[in-house]
This record gives C-alpha cells, sequence and structure tokens, in this order.
C-alpha cells in the first residue's frame, strides 16, 4: 500500500486548454480584478474556476498552439452594492466580460465561508432569538448557529440576501452539536444587513439529551479486535499514466478537471482512440426535507448551487479513504478573498479489483477459463455541513463508465416528540432524523464515435398471445427516437427494463448496426414534493430522471447559473421551453444527457450516531460499440493464489 507525491499539475504555462488551475493564474486574475477596481474592503469571491473554451476550439486544438485561459468570477459586495459575473483571461490578463446583477431576477449568489462565520455573531445579537433560547432553559452561548439557505418562498424577502439559522446545543468543546437540536424555532438573517429579521417561535421541544459523539471511546465502547489487516499491493506497480491531468488506462484515454461547484470533472473520455464522452460532471444536487412544520418546511438545499460544496473538497489520507497503489492529485480553488488555496490529495488515482469479468468451464470442449475485472477510480470526497459525500467515476476493462455517490456523516436531527412524527425516524430518546432525498444530476455531454449523436429510449414488450405467439412467451424490444426536447424529459421504467441509448446513426459495426452507448439508470424516486411546490419548481430537473438537450456551451447548470434564492424555473424548464430538433435529418446532433439519480432517504437506527455509506449512481454500458467482449486479450491472473 503506497501513494506516490501529487501530481505535478500547477506550475508553469499552460499547454492545453483543459489543464488544472494554477495557483499563478488565480493570482493573475485577482490582480487583472483589482487593477479593474472590481475588489474592495466588502467584495468578496463566491466562485473561480475555469471558463473552458467552446468544444468545437478544445477538439481542435493541437499541441503547440496557442492557448488562452480564462476564468470565470462571482463576486459578491458584502456592502449590499450590486453583484458582479466576470469573465477574465489571465493569459491576456483582460477582463473579456462583467455583468452586473440584479437579485430580484437574477437569484443571489452562493453562500460563502465569510458569511457562515459571522452567523452566530448575528443571532447572539437578537433579543428574540435569545429570549426563545432561555424559555427553553438554554444559555444562547452555548448554541451552535447553522447557516441554511433561505429559498424563495417571500415575496418581501426578494432581492434580500438571507440565510435561516437553526440551533444546536453543545454541551461541551468535544460534544456534537447535531445530538441536541434546539427544536420548534428558527431564526431569518438578513446577511447584508447582518441582522435577524424574524424569528418563529413554533414549539418549545425537549432538547435531546443523549450524547451522539461517535469518536468518544466511552461511548462506542472498546474496539474489536478480530478483524486481520488486508493489504493491496501491485508489485510491478500500477497499470495507469498520469501526464499532467491526462489520464491512460487500458485503452482509455481522458482529462481530469476540478472546479469549485461540481467537483471533479472528466472530459475528452475515449476508449482505444475513439471518444465516448466529451464531458461529464454532477452539475447540481438538492436535498429536499419531508417535514412541512413552519419551522422546516424550507429545508431544502442545493449544495452546488448554493454553496460550492466541492471547496470543501477533503484532503485524502491513504489507508483510510484510499486503499493500495494510490495516485494523488492537488487541486487549486480561490478563497474568499480571491488568493489561491491548494487542496492536497483532492483526487485519489487507483486500480481495483472488481471479481470475475468472464467466465465458463465447457461441457463439451472441457475449456474452463475464467479472467478479473478490474476498474479504474478516479475520486474525491467532500464534506458539506453535517453529510459527506465521495464521488466515484469508474472505467471498466469491458468498455462500462459508472458513476457513484457514496453519503455518509451525520443526518440531519430534529427533536422526536412523545407522541410520534410522522415525518421523520426515532434514533435516541427524544431524537429524530426527518425523511429528505438526495437528488443529484449527472451532466454528460456525450459523444459517441463523435458529436452527432441520436437518443433511443429502449424498453421490453410482452407480446400478447396470437398469431406468431401462440404460447405467450415472446417478448421483443421497442425503440423510440426522442426527436425534440419536449418529448425527451423521462421518467425510469424499471420493470419494463427500459434504457437509453446514445446512438451513432453514422458510425456501424461489422454487424451493420450503429454503435451506441446505454445509460442504466437505478430507477429510484425523483422529486417527492408536489409539483406546485417552491421547490419543485427551483429543482425542476429532479422530477425527471433524464432530460436530453441540443449542447449549448452556456447551459452547464440544470437549476441555472445562480440557484441561491432563485424563484425557479431556470435552467432546463428553461433551455427546453424552445423544444429545439435533437436529431437533424436521421443523421443525429450534438446532444447532452441530465440524469436525475439519488437516493430518498427514510433513516434507520443506524444511520445514528453516524451513517454507513449508503450508495447511488448509474452505468453507461457499450451496445454495438465493440464488434464482440473487447476484453479476450485480458490475460488470465498470474498471482500465487490463482492456479490453473
Amino acid at each position: 500500500m503506497t501513494a506516490t507525491a501529487p501530481a505535478d499539475v500547477h506550475t508553469g504555462a499552460a499547454t492545453h486548454p483543459l489543464d488544472l488551475p494554477t495557483s499563478e493564474e488565480f493570482r493573475a486574475v485577482r490582480e487583472v480584478l483589482d487593477d479593474a477596481g472590481l475588489l474592495g474592503e466588502s467584495v468578496r469571491y463566491c466562485f473561480a474556476g475555469l471558463e473552458e473554451p467552446a468544444k468545437a476550439e478544445v477538439l481542435a486544438f493541437t499541441e503547440g498552439d496557442r492557448v488562452d485561459r480564462r476564468f470565470r468570477v462571482l463576486l459578491l459586495d458584502m456592502s449590499g452594492a450590486p453583484s458582479r459575473d466576470v469573465v477574465v483571461s489571465a493569459s491576456r490578463r483582460e477582463i473579456d466580460r462583467a455583468t452586473e446583477l440584479d437579485p430580484a431576477t437574477s437569484g443571489q449568489l452562493p453562500i460563502i465561508d465569510s458569511e457562515f462565520e459571522i452567523m452566530e455573531e448575528i443571532v447572539l445579537a437578537s433579543p428574540e432569538w435569545c429570549d426563545a433560547l432561555r424559555r427553553r432553559d438554554i444559555d444562547p452561548a452555548t448554541v451552535r448557529a447553522v447557516p441554511l439557505s433561505a429559498g424563495a418562498y417571500y415575496p418581501e424577502e426578494t432581492g434580500r440576501r438571507m440565510a435561516r439559522v437553526l440551533g444546536f446545543r453543545q454541551d461541551h468543546e468535544k460534544d456534537s452539536p447535531w445530538a441536541h437540536p434546539v427544536d420548534g424555532v428558527v431564526a431569518y438573517v438578513d446577511l447584508t444587513l447582518r441582522q435577524v429579521t424574524r424569528v418563529i417561535d413554533h414549539a418549545p421541544l425537549p432538547v435531546p439529551d443523549e450524547p451522539g459523539n461517535f469518536d468518544d471511546p466511552d461511548q462506542v465502547g472498546p474496539q474489536r479486535t478480530s478483524l486481520k489487516p488486508i493489504e493491496i499491493t501491485q508489485p510491478e506497480g500500477v497499470s495507469f499514466t498520469l501526464e499532467g491531468n491526462r489520464l491512460r488506462w487500458e485503452g482509455w484515454d481522458l482529462r481530469i478537471g476540478f472546479n469549485e461547484r461540481e467537483g471533479l470533472t472528466l472530459h475528452q473520455i475515449g476508449i482505444h482512440g475513439r471518444p465516448v464522452v466529451y464531458r461529464a460532471s454532477i452539475a447540481e444536487m438538492v436535498v429536499p426535507y419531508a417535514d412541512p412544520s413552519p419551522v422546516r418546511f424550507w429545508q431544502n438545499y442545493f449544495d452546488a448551487g448554493e454553496y460550492m460544496f466541492a471547496r470543501y473538497a477533503n484532503s485524502l489520507e491513504l489507508g483510510c479513504d484510499c486503499l493500495g497503489e494510490i495516485r494523488y492529485v492537488d487541486v487549486v480553488v480561490a478563497d474568499d478573498d480571491g488568493s489561491p488555496r491548494t487542496i492536497s490529495n483532492a483526487i485519489c488515482l487507483h486500480e481495483e479489483d472488481y471479481g470475475i469479468l468472464w467466465k465458463h468451464s465447457d461441457l463439451f470442449t472441457e475449456a474452463s477459463e475464467t479472467r478479473r475485472q478490474r476498474r479504474m477510480v478516479i475520486s474525491f470526497f467532500t464534506t458539506i455541513g453535517n453529510y459527506d459525500y465521495g464521488f466515484y467515476w469508474y472505467l471498466y476493462l469491458d468498455g462500462t463508465i459508472a458513476c457513484e455517490s457514496k453519503l455518509t456523516g451525520i443526518p440531519f436531527t430534529s427533536a422526536y416528540p412523545a407522541e410520534g412524527h410522522p415525518f421523520a425516524t426515532q434514533v435516541a430518546p427524544g431524537l429524530g432524523l426527518p425523511y429528505h432525498q438526495h437528488l443529484f444530476s449527472a451532466r454528460l455531454d456525450m459523444a459517441v464515435d463523435g458529436t452527432r449523436n441520436v437518443v433511443e429510449e429502449c424498453e421490453a414488450v410482452a407480446l400478447p398471445i396470437g398469431e406468431g405467439n401462440p404460447w405467450g412467451n415472446a417478448f421483443t424490444e421497442s425503440r423510440t427516437r426522442l426527436t425534440r426536447e419536449g418529448e425527451a424529459q423521462r421518467v425510469a421504467e424499471p420493470g419494463r427494463g427500459r434504457t437509453w441509448q446514445v446512438v451513432n446513426p453514422g458510425s456501424t459495426n461489422r454487424h451493420g448496426r450503429p454503435v451506441a452507448y446505454a445509460l442504466h439508470a437505478e430507477g429510484t424516486p425523483t422529486l417527492l414534493a408536489d409539483e406546485s411546490s417552491v421547490v419543485a419548481g427551483r429543482a425542476a430537473f429532479a422530477t425527471r430522471h433524464l432530460w436530453v438537450t441540443a449542447y449549448d456551451a452556456d447551459e452547464r447548470y440544470p437549476a441555472g447559473d445562480y440557484v441561491n434564492q432563485h424563484a425557479g424555473g431556470a435552467g432546463l424548464p428553461t433551455w427546453t421551453a424552445a423544444d429545439r430538433p435533437l436529431d437533424e435529418d436521421g443523421q443525429g446532433a450534438d446532444v447532452v444527457l441530465w440524469h436525475t439519480f439519488g437516493l430518498t432517504h427514510v433513516p434507520r437506527p443506524e444511520d445514528w450516531p453516524i451513517m454507513p455509506v449508503d450508495y447511488a449512481g448509474f452505468r453507461l454500458m457499450p451496445v454495438g460499440f465493440f464488434d464482440r467482449n473487447p476484453t479476450l486479450d485480458v490475460p488470465p491472473s498470474s498471482n500465487g493464489h490463482c492456479h490453473r
């Protein structure tokens, strides 16, 4: 079990348009903004990331071409002056665009650390908040203020930068506040004025007393001694290479990217010299809660669009987060004042065994062969508030691409009344875990053997008994081509085996069939909130498992560019209202798939005081992309634990 030094991808001038951002580039961007008078004492960064060139420009790039590195920066003026969306060229040291935003129509910029840091100071200055706590016999100084996004529920808050605050009592420095929710009271905070505008004191529910300290030996008991060590080694080294941010492994070839809104991004994914996906990312996620009480009805968090959740990416540790022969990659982001901040070991790269690839013991020939599957793993972990999310992209020997989200951490807590609670699970005396969902949107800019693709919905169809099917055993496959954006808003049907195939009409295999990759959805519930609800309007992407759009470089985020306090309707609903064609004369078009996947979490007692990892994801599998099994050349295992 070893780890090599983090990849050296942050020094020198960029040699490719999709190189990872460097500290030098972020410093150059800040200098340009400062020289232009766009920074000041009250101005903070809400986002800074590479403004990727247009797809055609990247695909036409050849080594040695000039690279213009442009960055998009969202600037918040905490004094209340207008915010700005700015595009800066770090190469030319020029501002290409500076747009002044109107929060009344565009929504607010993301919530930042500088605002989190002042939240307790704001609520402790509120007599209404402190009085509500004292009525519960709680010292306000012992309550941790948890700042949460406000949504868009009150007309009087339109254009104002708002947050909500729930409180959690902390009994001592090492005590987990999540075990002691101060339920029944919430503060509404104006972040610009730095004052509480309203306190709702609905019900003085008892604060749960039992500790929830999962790291306290006195509470968790002695550690078991029965587990024997597992060592994962590759004596001859790894099978992959990483040059800058370009990864090659067993025919796969791609580039790795990272930004604080989407986290890990994968670019120009191809296998054996053939393109499959131009760009893949988790473009948004929403966590809607089910409790309709007056102090909790507004709980729904867009962790990407409202919080830029990947800025909290973990520095991973060998043996704990990653096991085996590991290669780490550092990433650079910008902090609130625009200075570069390096997150060491943010991205983990490794290979892992994945069981049987194929196997057969033949009755007639006596041939007996087994091959083992292996996958390339590209991952990162981030902590946003109480939850921890791992995002894992997998490349398999057989041409499959998969994405998996791993959810752990501490579920959000509430009080649990003695009479019971229809929207939460009791996990300790007086302590509940509210029902909620975690819904992710994967943006898959497809390029199956090129950029002209079509999408076909495929499913199994049982045929009735009749002529041609006298015994009633027949079933076949139906295929429906999705030709316009209006009809390409679909839900999964696991009972029908529904998949969506991305087909290239201009590329055929040896059987004369167009090559394809199929999206296999898990088919878990989409957004359960009523279609007329505020959250359904703001998270419309989560109401369908699949959306297909015509490629547009500006369409990056399914809930819109500025999610915080946006009234809804931005992103996919607006784009698809144009009902653009997705197939031009039967020859395909440049299409993007947006896939909703996730978990509907009805918590268990086993999820407390820390939640074992739960999983959600999807697969992209080749369908006729290869002429036959592409892994026939995989050799048998040769280690000492396998013999022929």
